[in-house]
């Protein structure tokens, strides 16, 4: 699912008062450019069974598939933020139109991959390359456009975004069905060398004049102790589920040791202060630790979801990878069109309800998912409902979550804060992903599979309703025009303010 809807600003002092010459080139550069992070975000979930058997001989397996989405989501979440200010001090095109180039290589890479671990490798890349091009993108809008045509053109990069999820594992499923599923990754080279050529010919170059050196050390921290924390639940997840290989104490060892590199980095980053990667000062008050572990909840849920029910449907159900590309489609569908409705009802009744229905609703719709059997699938009966009810869930959170975090931080922060929420929501996915070998690993047809399946619908309920706690218990009661105006820390941090772009 895109993030596109938690977007924050950028810095665009190096053209201040200067609009592009090319707004129209502009904006399709950035739609098609970070499109390319989206589709790939969503197109692979379906491919993962004909992946798995493709290259089952490399050691691509149930309890190592995930790796495939890890490998891309570990990168975006751990460098998106480093991504948005290396493009405010080289330059937000030259950042640009390398993300989409390292991309473009990367897909290469993983369509010509003779092996699994080959294919997890370009994986990383790509990940590397959206966390370049997809800040980057928003931040030429901001450079590009002033005023109402600004919040114009976010909003329909937004949609596009949405568009482009919501097909993405149609389109996907339809060429592993009829081509194979190296061509999901060939479909990006046109597409990228198109947003190159336009970004080349029509973007104007833009950086902040202000801005600070880049947080090596807190990305590379952060980088490791995420890698280590996924790869330590990724081994535990897989012996829990009798998974050949690897042992609970090396994922142990593992997992302690990311987490003490987790550490460092938030070390490194209290010492750094304004000048940080993820400012500590954002965690002044209680409604922006709450909205956090809401978005780490809710999208650990939806993660794991969006790659277990396609493996469902393929593999206990016989489906296609086409249909069930589109089983997911109401999810999309219901948040491209109800999202903006749900802004408004948030300006009524505030962002602190909507954020404690929200989940609630998408609590149900996974417990929805135990009526599921170990027969064919019934998807009208058994999926529909609970895609339904996390589907208007979710709807009611998105929109509020964006009120939210702006309303949490001084306005100056904004930037900092939205951009964090959206490397957490990333996160989320890389942790959940990482379990989900204790759900794939072994027979994916059978009841034991089915039987696997309810017990992540369970967690993800559980995950739900602590969401809906998080809200209800940590965040204020803010309207709509409150959050629009924003609300300064107790702890405002000293010292140069800086907004970055998030993707």
């Amino acid at each position: 699912m895109p993030h596109a809807e938690r977007c924050g600003g950028s810095r665009t002092e190096g053209r201040a008062g200067v609009t592009s010459r090319h707004l129209t080139g502009t904006l399709a550069a950035t739609i098609l450019g970070s499109s390319l992070a989206f589709i790939d975000g969503s197109v692979v979930n379906v491919a993962l069974p004909a992946i798995e058997h493709d290259l089952a001989s490399s050691g691509a397996s149930g309890a190592t598939i995930g790796w495939l989405i890890n490998a891309y989501l570990l990168p975006l979440g751990a460098l998106v933020l480093l991504g948005g200010v290396a493009g405010d001090r080289y330059g937000r095109k030259r950042i640009f139109l390398a993300g989409v180039a390292l991309f473009a290589a990367a897909s290469l890479g993983c369509a010509l991959a003779p092996g699994f671990g080959w294919l997890m490798g370009a994986r990383a890349l790509q990940g590397i390359g959206a966390a370049l091009l997809v800040p980057a993108s928003l931040a030429l809008l901001g450079a590009a456009f002033e005023g109402e045509a600004r919040g114009r053109a976010v909003g329909t990069w937004a949609a596009a975004a949405s568009v482009t999820s919501a097909l993405g594992p149609l389109v996907g499923g339809w060429f592993v069905d009829t081509v194979g599923w190296r061509a999901i990754f060939l479909i990006n080279l046109p597409l990228a060398a198109v947003a190159a050529w336009l970004a080349w010919r029509k973007v104007d170059e833009s950086r902040s004049g202000d801005a600070a050196p880049l947080d090596v050390v807190g990305a590379a921290l952060a980088t490791l102790g995420l890698a280590l924390v996924t790869y330590g639940l990724t081994v535990i997840a897989a012996r829990g589920a009798g998974a050949v290989g690897g042992g609970t104490a090396t994922g142990t060892i593992a997992a302690v040791a990311g987490v003490a590199c987790l550490a460092a980095f938030v070390a490194v980053e209290a010492r750094l202060g304004a000048r940080a990667m993820m400012p500590l000062a954002l965690f002044g008050t209680r409604t922006f630790i709450g909205v956090t572990l809401l978005t780490l909840g809710l999208y650990a849920a939806l993660s794991g979801l969006v790659v277990l029910l396609p493996y469902l449907l393929i593999r206990a159900g016989g489906w296609s990878a086409a249909a069930a590309g589109a089983a997911l489609l109401p999810l999309s569908v219901a948040m491209g069109l109800g999202s903006r409705a749900a802004g408004q009802l948030a300006e009524r009744v505030g962002t602190r309800t909507l954020l404690t229905i929200g989940p609630l609703v998408v609590a149900i719709g996974f417990a929805l998912f135990l009526m599921t059997g170990a027969g064919p699938v019934r998807y009208t009966s058994e999926v529909l409902p609970a895609l339904t009810c996390i589907a208007v869930g979710l709807t009611l959170s998105v929109a509020p979550l964006t009120t939210a975090v702006i309303a949490a931080v001084d306005p100056a922060h904004v930037g900092s804060a939205s951009g964090f929420n959206n490397a957490t929501s990333r996160i989320a996915g890389l942790l959940a992903t990482a379990l989900l070998g204790y759900v794939l690993a072994g027979d994916a047809a059978g009841p034991a599979f089915v039987g696997r399946f309810h017990g992540a619908a369970i967690v993800g309920a559980a995950l739900a309703l602590a969401a809906a706690a998080s809200a209800f218990f940590l965040c204020a009661p803010v309207s709509g025009a409150a959050g629009r105006r924003g609300r300064a820390p107790p702890a405002a941090p000293r010292g140069r303010a800086r907004r970055r772009s998030s993707g």
